[in-house]
């Protein structure tokens, strides 16, 4: 194993990764995938590039899975349909145990194809039976509200005319009052045409016959039920208001006169979708053929009935092993789709792969094929060869469950550079600790890290993959980079001595107050020879001029951890410049920016210290302005007034860091371009001119030959090739760099203040909380105010008890809700807001001073996700 090696993994650095080819015979190929997908430590380079993927080795079996998979989504959607529940992947494990792979596919794949003729047969069936039965319904719509319609003419006998002759009676007053034979109606024929028609076209159905007709017919119609007609299920479904779909539809019944206008009404309805239904005129004839119509319909919802239990058996038993069928397909598919990449060499007989391994890792790589050789029944196993020369390698970072969360974080900004410094080592303590910074609170810490370390609990119960539920499943990833936020908001807590907006007494305190005032008087608190030993005092809390200290504090603190987090950062450029054999990157990168933002921003913080240093009261004056010290520096070089002097010799020293800010710029800008420079002309003098014209043919010939002697292959085809140098390019890219370098120490220091503001804020927020509920309840008497002393020292828990006691306190619903809301916005709202500026201040003004994160991810290959049904496939 290489030196480089460790014993043990290590964040500081992505591990070491090599590039291995393995020689599989065919035989054991498929076996060699599956092994080697469980072991998850390998990611495969495609060695077809050039292949059309639908002309590759494999394609006909990634097309059969495919087809597998489409077979599968519908058996799958139809068992949701039917809400049948299916059987986890975990109790289905053993239903293709001791068969390969590809034996479980070709048993799965005849199986499936069954099930799916099966099950689309009764489908089929069960939809032609439902539009019967829909048919059916109607037509007894249709004749029930004929009838009606017949026995309320019948019934108005009274306004029927006399005679033909009266032009005022109603058209069909005596249909079947007089004269109604089942040849005619009397005198002359009168028929008439019906059935239904969608509701919603009913208007324009009218309108266009009374056009088209001129007004020579009559017409009656009347609404179905909605609930009447059954909605057939290729049908069924949600519209787009949410609302379950209906049929709504209308009878209608029309009478004319001749066979010319019955032909044009029944081409109307037909072309406005309409259903005709011959109904018989003859009231004996309509109440016989309504009693057929009855009986057939209680018929075929006995067949559909025994067809849907039928279909349901069948969907039932599917669902059984469908877990276990989506597993084998989807697995299938993804060693084929891995043999897709693989190359056939025709000399040996068997197929080369490539793919990048962790160095470390290698045994474990040879294990797994030598496990599949014995698993496919074969003597000979794949060989494996490590290739000396590489070309980018992926970025591969192991880590644990505590650490995952953390790396995450690193990878949203961006893959890191194969083996440069990795910033989610150094994450793990600085992103909680800053996120405390602006959240520090004892209680709040104390109900985040409890809710964190609940979660942590559960990890046996839920596993890695959680419940399914995106937003839980959020806060259960990083359930540890809760927990430390919330340990780090206790400490924090601690340091600014506030839990819940009060203060604790741990130890005597520095001041004492005067006994002999007034009630309303202003004092002042004496300082006495103690000296409280952790944190601020809590003399501070509830005099008038804590939010002047606190803030002053607060402020200047921000401002040191800044400058400190962003000179570590600076700092780091040096093992890379190391690690990557570039030493002079030292003085020519690091050096100067280091020494520019230090002598402007690392002066002020060692001012900010030597003024908390300084005793001003026996000074005799008051202490001078940083800020203003700061802006004169660059205004007025030299000139310190004498009122402003912080320490003698501040002016000369304050012009001696100017000037070495001043170099540093161009230092910057000029001294990498002439390093670039000058090593292409270095290597121009010895007569290297790229790969190609003159050593191609004898790389060429010394990767034959170590190939056929011992399998250590050298990747020519992979080494940089040797572009024309730009000077002009590399001077523009550098200028950028600098004027960013320079612009970005003001704007990133001055970015850090966001720490003073939140915490305020946080600090603020939680004395409202409570001032406006927790404050109140010492004016209680009675149960409820005993039971508000007990719980004070946890604000979350006072809107239970608020509840408890509505009558002693009329205006206890209203701070319930009130401290339910403020305490979302303290320990959640707050939260979030907190945690994503961390997170910027990580992203922007720590990564960017060293991490450039311009690599690729580690994919290896993985069966992970295949024993669960793909997302989309149910609804």
């Amino acid at each position: 194993m290489d030196a480089a090696v460790g014993e043990f993994p290590s964040l500081l650095r992505s591990e070491t990764m090599s590039l291995i080819q393995l020689y599989v015979p065919i035989d054991v190929a498929h076996s060699t995938v599956e092994q080697l997908a469980v072991l998850e430590r390998i990611q495969f380079k495609d060695l077809n590039p050039e292949v059309n993927p639908f002309q590759r080795t494999y394609v006909s079996q990634v097309r059969r899975c495919d087809e597998a998979e489409r077979r599968l989504r519908f058996l799958t959607v139809q068992i949701a349909s039917q809400s049948i529940p299916m059987r986890p992947y975990l109790d289905t494990i053993g239903l293709f145990a001791g068969r390969s792979g590809a034996q479980a596919l070709e048993e799965l794949d005849s199986r499936l194809v069954e099930s799916e003729q099966r099950v689309a047969a009764m489908n089929t069936s069960y939809e032609s039976l439902e539009k019967r039965a829909l048919e059916l319904e109607e037509a007894r719509q249709v004749l029930i509200e004929t009838d009606v319609f017949f026995r309320e003419a019948s019934s108005r006998s009274e306004e029927i005319r006399t005679s033909y002759d009266d032009t005022s009676a109603p058209l069909l007053g005596d249909v079947e009052q007089r004269g109604v034979e089942e040849s005619g109606f009397g005198g002359f024929e009168l028929e008439f045409v019906a059935g239904t028609i969608d509701r919603a076209r009913m208007p324009t159905f009218e309108r266009v016959l009374w056009r088209v007709l001129r007004g020579n017919l009559y017409m009656n119609y009347a609404e179905i039920d909605d609930s009447a007609l059954p909605v057939p299920a290729s049908e069924s479904g949600s519209s787009a208001g949410g609302e379950e779909k209906k049929l709504r539809k209308n009878v209608f019944i029309i009478f004319a006169h001749g066979q010319e206008l019955l032909d044009k009404i029944r081409k109307i309805a037909e072309s406005m979708g309409a259903t005709l239904f011959p109904i018989d005129s003859n009231a004996d004839k309509r109440e016989d053929k309504l009693r057929e119509v009855s009986s057939r319909i209680e018929d075929l919802n006995s067949v559909l009935y025994n067809t849907n239990q039928t279909r349901r058996q069948e969907l039932v038993k599917i669902a059984e092993s469908i877990s276990a069928w989506w597993a084998v397909v989807r697995r299938e598919k993804i060693v084929y789709a891995t043999l897709n990449l693989w190359q056939w060499d025709q000399g040996r007989k068997t197929l080369v792969a490539e793919g990048w391994v962790p160095t470390r890792d290698i045994p474990l790589i040879q294990g797994a094929l030598r496990q599949a050789s014995e698993d496919a029944g074969s003597s000979v196993s794949g060989i494996l060869h490590e290739l000396r020369a590489a070309k980018n390698p992926p970025t591969f970072h192991r880590t644990n469950k505590v650490t995952e969360g953390f790396q995450a974080i690193i990878d949203s900004y961006g893959i890191g550079s194969y083996q440069e410094i990795n910033p989610g080592l150094f994450t793990v303590i600085t992103f909680p600790f800053l996120f405390a910074v602006m959240f520090g609170d004892i209680g709040h810490g104390i109900l985040m890290a409890a809710a964190a370390f609940s979660l942590i609990l559960m990890e046996k119960k839920l596993g890695k993959k959680g419940t399914g539920s995106e937003i839980f499943d959020t806060f259960y990833f990083g359930r540890y980079i809760i927990f430390l936020m919330g340990l780090f908001a206790i400490f924090t807590g601690f340091i600014y001595n506030d839990i819940f907006s009060l203060s604790l007494n741990l130890a005597p305190s520095q001041f004492r107050w005067p006994t002999d005032f007034k009630a309303g008087d202003v004092v002042e608190g004496i300082q006495t020879a103690a000296r409280y030993p952790f944190g601020v005092d809590p003399a501070w809390h509830g005099a008038d001029n804590a939010l002047i200290f606190t803030n002053s504090l607060k402020m200047k603190m921000s401002v040191v951890m800044g400058v400190l987090h962003m000179s570590f950062a600076i700092c780091l450029q040096i093992f890379n410049h190391l690690h990557f054999k570039k030493p002079e990157l030292i003085w020519a990168e690091f050096l100067p920016q280091i020494l520019f933002m230090e002598s402007i921003f690392g002066y002020l913080i060692a001012c900010i210290v030597y003024k908390w240093s300084v005793n001003w009261e026996e000074a005799a004056r008051n202490p001078p302005n940083l800020l203003n010290m700061l802006i004169k520096m660059f205004l007025s070089p030299g000139n310190v007034l004498p009122e402003d002097q912080l320490y003698p010799g501040q002016a000369t020293i304050q012009v001696f860091l100017l000037l070495l800010a001043l170099v540093c710029v161009p230092w910057m800008l000029c001294t990498k371009p002439y390093l670039l420079w000058k090593e292409h002309q270095k290597i121009t003098e010895q007569g290297y001119h790229g790969i190609g014209a003159n050593g191609h043919d004898a790389l060429s010939q010394e990767d034959e030959s170590d190939a056929e002697g011992g399998g250590h292959a050298v990747v020519s085809a992979e080494m940089d090739e040797e572009h024309e140098f730009d000077m002009g390019e590399h001077v523009i890219h550098q200028v950028i760099h600098t004027i960013e370098f320079c612009l970005g120490c003001i704007s990133n220091t001055a970015s850090y203040l966001r720490l003073w503001a939140l915490s305020l804020a946080h600090a603020q927020l939680s004395e409202v909380l409570w001032s406006m509920t927790i404050e109140g309840a010492f004016e209680m008497e009675g149960a409820a105010g005993v039971a508000f002393l007990v719980v004070m020292f946890a604000m979350w828990f006072t809107l239970t008890v608020a509840s408890a006691f509505p009558v002693a306190n009329p205006e206890a619903h209203v701070k319930a809700a009130l401290t339910l809301v403020l305490l979302a916005v303290l320990i959640v709202m707050e939260g979030l807001s907190a945690f994503l500026h961390a997170l910027r201040l990580h992203w922007v003004e720590f990564n960017s001073k060293f991490f450039v994160g311009a690599g690729r991810a580690f994919e290896p290959l993985t069966f992970d996700g295949t024993d669960e049904i793909p997302a989309g496939v149910i609804l």
